[in-house]
């Protein structure tokens, strides 16, 4: 296939003939040791990630070039030549990390763990990972995830997306010139790519400074918040060469723009606001350096750019992207212990090595390989053949973790001996080794929080917003006549308390009507969000269901209330000037009293212990033999929670607080595990089995608050 267009002049003034350069190159090692050093060292490296964009605007400059380059040459572009020379050059590597990677995955990881990664390695093969990121970084739930070893091919699905736009849009605006110079217009044709490549990016520059602030977490992954990235590359491919720079002036644009880039790097972190106009300086960084490089004079920075160790780098930086990180991942569970700086730079070597011999063996002798060279068809059919062997592995990979799945059911009764889960932290147990190893590692169905009884239908048709269903009722009473009626609200942090509650309502024969909305707090705050701020109009519609929710339970009067949130990872604002603790805790005391004020009985659960935030949520994992390094200060693991307070400052007998602390920590450490059972089910939320063990405390709680006097 091919599009031909009649020019009587070029399109650009780029040189005529392709030169290597070096600069180039140099940048490709640059992006490719940010991204990794940011992935091994976090913490050391904060924005690393800007590593990402560097790619992007060479993508955007070199792909430019070689469209326009072949429309001065030859008036025309073939596009399925320039869809099969994309497929030869990337495809071959990208799926063997793919398929190599799954079977990692299956090989090291525990099986709670392969569906998510198979599903996100069936995307990246269809080269949308981005979006399945995005659409996963609107829920909740999906924030408690592990990485899976395939997230990183999000940067290389925008550009396969940006390959396939790209060249229609070129031509598009071509074929448009053509169309209005035979009704009498003389617009230059470089000068309408030029606009057209410029309008691209200042509108996809104003749609990510937008999206950034409206929906940061699905701004990172967007095409669109990207594209313009692509067209500065363009731009500087398109017009770069006509800006004649002295050698002075060069040699000051490179160095300012490796300082861009460098600045980006050390500065940013996992807090700005990005991609959004912050982009821009790395962006213009690599636009710099690409611009100086144009002309033939030597730079300074040539002396250490053109290096072969650097040029080395930049050859196989395509595919040390594709090995670094499953590597990363699965290093942990392939050593039996958390990431050390020795196993870190371990796995940087090994994928060096993978690197070289797969830019060898895979990359370069793909492009040469005889049965799809000389056919462009015969490359598109092969990378269909591709796709289809990843998703073979892929459907594969899900049988068997689905058979895995229906063989954990969750216990039909919890009874906790003297000394197991939590029992071993009582005062009066004496347990020979009550922090020592689990009798299970493994976090499978039988552990998971948010399991469903029978017991619950389906979602009632209240506190309904969208597609977003919060309520649930669960029917315990055995037909009794006038049960009791127990309201369970919160975020997924009232919801891990479930388990107790279920067991208690079975006994005491009590209908329990559920709803939960993640992340969002019950309390009349301005919420903000949660580990940092949600797009606007997600905070609103938070805010919404907790006012609806608080006016519901008014109306409804249920014989009680049990509420739990994630108060200190929630962040409020009203302008006040108050910490996000202080308006937390006045916004709990104000739903409470207003419950309590018409008879309803109020006990909050106190957030437990923090996991994920003081240790690796892998730790028990990890250190199976010895699971007490797990332990954390209970200072530090237990910092002061607004729902304590509150209860504490509504003075009312209809509402108390049950702080559970102290069947997780003694007086010194909190553990992660307590004898033999594993207290967190992930990050965030605590293992089913050892909630049901706490339902006995939690009922004395309620007994309390419901024979306290009014």
């Amino acid at each position: 296939m091919s599009t031909r267009l009649q020019t009587a002049e070029p399109v650009t003034a780029a040189p005529r003939s392709r030169v290597f350069r070096t600069d180039i190159q140099a940048l490709r090692a640059v992006a490719i040791g940010l991204v990794v050093l940011n992935h091994l060292w976090p913490l050391r490296l904060t924005g690393g990630y800007v590593g990402v964009d560097v790619f992007f605007v060479i993508s955007g400059f070199l792909i430019t070039g070689h469209l326009v380059g072949e429309i001065t040459r030859t008036g025309r572009v073939r596009l399925g030549a320039f869809y099969a020379r994309r497929i030869r050059r990337l495809l071959p590597a990208a799926f063997v990390v793919l398929a190599v990677s799954l079977v990692l995955v299956v090989a090291f990881l525990p099986y709670p763990r392969w569906g998510r990664n198979a599903w996100e390695v069936a995307a990246s093969a269809g080269y949308v990972e981005n979006w399945f990121l995005a659409s996963m970084s609107v829920n909740y739930s999906a924030l408690n995830d592990a990485a899976s070893v395939a997230q990183h091919y999000w940067s290389l699905s925008v550009e396969e997306q940006f390959y396939i736009v790209w060249p229609l849009l070129l031509l598009g605006a071509l074929a448009l010139t053509a169309r209005t110079s035979r009704r009498g217009f003389r617009a230059r044709t470089s000068t309408a790519l030029i606009i057209v490549v410029v309008g691209i990016g200042v509108l996809s520059f104003a749609a990510s400074v937008v999206y950034t602030l409206l929906a940061p977490s699905q701004a990172y992954f967007a095409t669109f918040t990207r594209g313009w990235e692509f067209a500065v590359g363009g731009a500087v491919a398109l017009v770069g060469s006509r800006i004649r720079f002295t050698p002075l002036v060069g040699n000051l644009v490179s160095l300012v723009g490796f300082g861009l880039i460098a600045y980006s790097a050390f500065v940013f972190d996992s807090e700005t606001s990005f991609p959004g106009y912050l982009a821009i300086i790395p962006v213009l960084g690599t636009a710099a350096v690409i611009a100086a490089g144009n002309s033939s004079a030597s730079l300074w920075h040539s002396r250490l750019t053109a290096l072969r160790p650097v040029q080395w780098i930049g050859g196989i930086s395509y595919s040390l992207y594709l090995w670094h990180w499953p590597l990363i991942v699965v290093a942990p569970f392939v050593i039996a212990g958390e990431a050390t700086t020795l196993s870190k730079v371990a796995v940087l070597l090994l994928a060096i090595v993978l690197a070289a011999l797969t830019k060898r063996f895979v990359e370069d002798a793909g492009q040469r390989w005889r049965v799809w060279r000389d056919s462009s068809a015969r490359a598109l059919w092969l990378m269909i053949a591709g796709m289809l062997a990843i998703g073979s592995l892929v459907a594969a990979t899900l049988v068997w973790y689905q058979a895995r799945v229906d063989d954990d059911k969750p216990p039909t009764e919890v009874v906790a001996a003297s000394c197991e889960g939590p029992a071993a932290l009582e005062p009066a147990a004496d347990c020979d080794d009550a922090f020592g190893p689990a009798d299970y590692t493994v976090m499978t169905t039988a552990n998971e929080y948010f399991y469903t009884p029978e017991e619950c239908g389906g979602f009632l048709p209240i506190l309904t917003y969208g597609e977003t269903k919060t309520t649930l009722e669960c029917d315990f009473s055995g037909g009794a006549a006038d049960p009791t009626r127990v309201w369970l609200v919160g975020d997924s942090h009232a919801q891990q308390w479930q388990g107790a509650i279920f067991d208690l309502a079975r006994e005491r024969q009590w209908v329990v009507t559920t709803s939960y909305y993640g992340g969002c707090p019950v309390a009349d705050v301005s919420f903000v969000g949660f580990r940092g701020p949600w797009a606007p109009d997600d905070a609103r519609r938070c805010e919404t269901w907790s006012r609806d929710l608080a006016r519901t339970i008014e109306e409804q009067r249920p014989d009680l209330v049990l509420t739990a949130m994630a108060s200190r990872l929630q962040t409020a604002d009203d302008g006040s000037g108050r910490t996000s603790a202080q308006q937390m805790e006045q916004g709990l005391v104000d739903y409470w009293r207003s419950w309590a004020s018409v008879g309803v009985p109020v006990l909050a659960l106190a957030d437990p212990p923090f996991n994920g935030e003081v240790r690796s949520p892998d730790c028990v994992l990890l250190n199976q033999d010895d699971p007490l390094v797990c332990a954390r200060p209970r200072a530090q693991a237990q910092p002061p929670d607004p729902v304590v307070a509150a209860a504490g400052a509504v003075d009312s007998p209809l509402v108390a607080a049950v702080d559970l602390t102290d069947s997780f920590c003694d007086a010194q450490s909190c553990y992660a595990v307590v004898g033999g059972v594993p207290v967190y089910y992930d990050a965030d939320h605590l293992n089913l089995e050892y909630v049901r063990m706490l339902a006995p405390r939690i009922g004395d709680a309620v007994d309390r608050l419901l024979d306290a006097p009014a």
